[in-house]
């Protein structure tokens, strides 16, 4: 089997995609305010793969080390009920979340950007990074966007998964905002 077909094969088996915030979801940049308010971009093709996946019965989850109001509540809005906001154990917190759903790991996507996803990567069948991920992340990467992060990655690999599935297609009556 090539590589090709390999990734294709994994795509194909994905049921929950895992996602880390800053570095995928965002850029990784941070706006500070003065009164220390931080500010973070998300891009919207981004949540509405996010939204389009939750309705065709996928699940969506964010383990994330940061912590931000904005953030959590735009991950609500998308439809998002798994988030871990603040995680200091992202392995303790991707276990729980793959026996709430009894998911083999062959059937999770994780998408990580630094070292700080390195170990939770190596528990799932699908580890993934967006263009400008780290070199470690990326060399463990079994898929590698070529996007970076919160320009579009996650669309992409969502994208990817629901067209193997046969769940990305729809009519101009099915689609919805983000």
């Amino acid at each position: 089997m090539s590589n090709q077909s390999k990734l294709s094969d994994s795509l194909s088996k994905v049921r929950m995609f895992v996602l880390d915030v800053d570095g995928v979801l965002t850029d990784g940049q941070l706006m500070v305010q003065e009164d220390g308010h931080l500010l973070r971009r998300m891009n919207v093709r981004d949540g509405f793969a996010i939204k389009r996946a939750i309705q065709k019965g996928f699940i969506v989850a964010v383990i994330t080390g940061g912590s931000s109001t904005g953030v959590l509540k735009r991950l609500q809005n998308l439809g998002v009920v798994d988030i871990y906001l603040r995680s200091e154990d992202k392995k303790a917190d991707l276990a729980d979340l793959m026996s709430k759903y009894n998911l083999p790991k062959e059937n999770v996507l994780f998408m990580g950007d630094d070292l700080p996803d390195w170990e939770v990567m190596q528990m799932v069948g699908l580890p993934s990074c967006p263009a400008d991920a780290v070199a470690e992340i990326m060399e463990l990467s079994a898929y590698v966007s070529p996007i970076i992060g919160g320009n579009g990655c996650v669309r992409d690999v969502i994208q990817k998964v629901m067209e193997l599935n046969g769940q990305w297609r729809f009519d101009e009556n099915q689609i919805t905002q983000e």
